[in-house]
């Protein structure tokens, strides 16, 4: 009994994970487009988006899936992608958003084989 009973949680628990809505790095349910686009935020990603008030566009989203294509071919782990005054450092393989901010005068990147300007 006990195994019917774990089957039934795990179903329980899936069930659930596929009725939560999909969100982007505003919070916000994220449309069909943003979930097929592939850009994922990690959380540390969007608690510095939100933080420090920046706002991608769809414009911006779709050059940072560009750029992510051009450091995929170039064979490219871990990039930094810069859009406009926006850095953004990107794990390529999933796609993922790692951490982002505004660009400054001064910063230093680490963690990165290469970087892509978009």
């Amino acid at each position: 009994m006990n195994g019917i009973t774990n089957n039934l949680r795990i179903h329980e628990v899936n069930a659930e994970i596929k009725k939560a809505p999909n969100t982007n790095q505003t919070g916000a349910a994220a449309s069909f487009k943003d979930v097929l686009n592939g850009v994922q935020f990690s959380k540390h990603a969007d608690m510095r988006l939100n933080a420090r008030q920046i706002k991608l566009s769809e414009n911006q989203l779709s050059r940072v899936n560009n750029g992510i294509d051009k450091a995929g071919d170039k064979g490219i782990r871990d990039s930094l992608v810069l859009v406009d005054n926006i850095a953004l450092v990107i794990n390529v393989k999933s796609r993922t958003v790692i951490t982002a901010m505004q660009q400054e005068n001064e910063n230093v990147f680490d963690h990165i084989d290469g970087a892509v300007i978009v």
